[in-house]
């Protein structure tokens, strides 16, 4: 049987949970209803009442509404509702989470799904959707959807937005409990990538798939990074081709990384792939109207990283690199940085690159990483290869076949 948690609160939002529970139970899921109210009394029967998550949470209805802070019943139900979800999903009673609401609920339900396994589906329906959804999704694979109205009745819009809501969920909980079936199991890699650093990416995947890894691919963009690092613990080791998050922060571009940025111990070989750029969304702050701006779409415009710039994240990256106790290298790709800054390139700037590897080999110096020197750039199949080669030298300690540069000019047959 699948079961499908669904939170909410059942005093202001009882008669909107009761039409999706029922849908549902239509489609043949078992429900598992979870109140999360503290102040009315719930207009619906809840399988979990409020007086267990709040004691989850370790304190009673009593005290939270003597608080008379509505913040302080929102965190601990919060709390509370965390470690029922994930009780409930240990023990097997549990293939998907669904929750409506506006801010206070999206806050509850989310923090509770932040707490699964990724591929547990989660289901926000949520007035909040239109906006900044990051603090509740966060590093997360929840899945947000626009209410359009507000969560308050049942009418015409709301009414279909809930049945698809609730048919979405059946169908993902169903597949979840089903299991997904892969050939076999293969260690992981994770590795980063952006359009402009993607044919060196895209060639070292294909390289240590045919070696026997499986490579999960993270869009570099702040939060596929951190969600790289978070899943650390379980990689062989990581491919960081593409650090420009490095560069978004320097520089207060768009989607930074954080302080725990390249600093988890696992095997890693690294380019600073990307750091000839600076991301923006559609316009670029003013105070950069006279750098050279490259429009990418229509969501995205860059800026050219200066020779001062470049340097300062050379030492950075040396700084980051230093701290790492797993064995790290680095290989520089002198022929440039990303697609758009190869020879004849809009950011082709020689003297930028030659900056970023002086600071980052003076900041290496003495230190366990290992630099290797490239005659290529991050738009070259065959720097990918090399990458890939000496990744799973790291991994297995074995040697390299792919250094000294150049890489063989025929490589195994079994290799791409």
């Amino acid at each position: 049987m699948t079961i499908v948690g669904l939170i909410g609160t059942l005093d202001t939002k009882g008669a909107e949970y009761g039409w999706i529970r029922d849908r549902l139970v239509s489609r043949g899921v078992q429900v598992i209803l979870i109140d999360t109210g503290v102040l009315g009394e719930p207009a619906i029967r809840a399988d979990i009442p409020r007086t267990e998550v709040a004691r989850a949470a370790g304190t009673n209805l009593a005290e939270l509404r003597g608080q008379g802070d509505r913040g302080v019943g929102v965190a601990a139900m919060a709390r509370g509702a965390r470690r029922v979800v994930v009780d409930l999903h240990e023990r097997g009673r549990l293939h998907g989470v669904l929750s409506v609401g506006g801010s206070g609920n999206s806050t509850i339900s989310t923090t509770a799904m932040r707490a699964l396994p990724i591929g547990v589906p989660k289901l926000m329906v949520s007035s909040m959707t239109s906006g900044d959804v990051s603090p509740y999704v966060g590093t997360t694979d929840i899945t947000m959807m626009y209410s359009v109205v507000d969560i308050a009745g049942l009418n015409r819009i709301s009414t279909q937005i809930f049945a698809n809501a609730a048919d979405a969920m059946a169908a993902m909980a169903d597949g979840y409990a089903g299991g997904v079936t892969t050939e076999r199991e293969r260690p992981l890699i994770g590795a980063t990538m952006l359009g402009v650093t993607t044919p060196a990416v895209d060639a070292a995947r294909q390289r240590l798939t045919a070696l026997g890894y499986e490579v999960l691919v993270f869009h570099a963009t702040g939060a596929g990074d951190r969600t790289m690092e978070e899943m650390a613990g379980s990689f062989a080791g990581i491919l960081d081709l593409t650090l420009v998050e490095l560069a978004n922060e320097l520089v207060a571009g768009n989607a930074t990384c954080g302080p725990d940025r390249l600093r988890t111990p696992v095997p890693r070989v690294v380019a600073p792939g990307a750091l000839d750029m600076v991301k923006f969304g559609p316009v670029v702050p003013p105070r950069f109207k006279d750098r050279h701006i490259w429009v990418h779409n229509s969501s995205v415009t860059v800026i050219r990283t200066t020779p001062q710039e470049c340097a300062a994240l050379g030492t950075e990256l040396a700084d980051r690199l230093r701290a790492v106790p797993s064995p790290v290298a680095v290989h520089l790709p002198l022929r440039g940085l990303s697609t758009l800054s190869v020879p004849g390139g809009p950011y082709h700037d020689p003297i930028a690159d030659t900056a970023l590897f002086a600071a980052l080999r003076s900041g290496l110096a003495g230190s366990s990483v290992e630099i290797r020197p490239m005659d290529a750039d991050l738009a070259t199949p065959a720097f990918g290869h090399a990458a890939a080669d000496h990744l799973h030298s790291l991994i297995t300690q074995t040697p390299t076949s792919t250094y000294p540069w150049p890489c063989p000019a025929t490589p195994p047959a079994h290799l791409p």
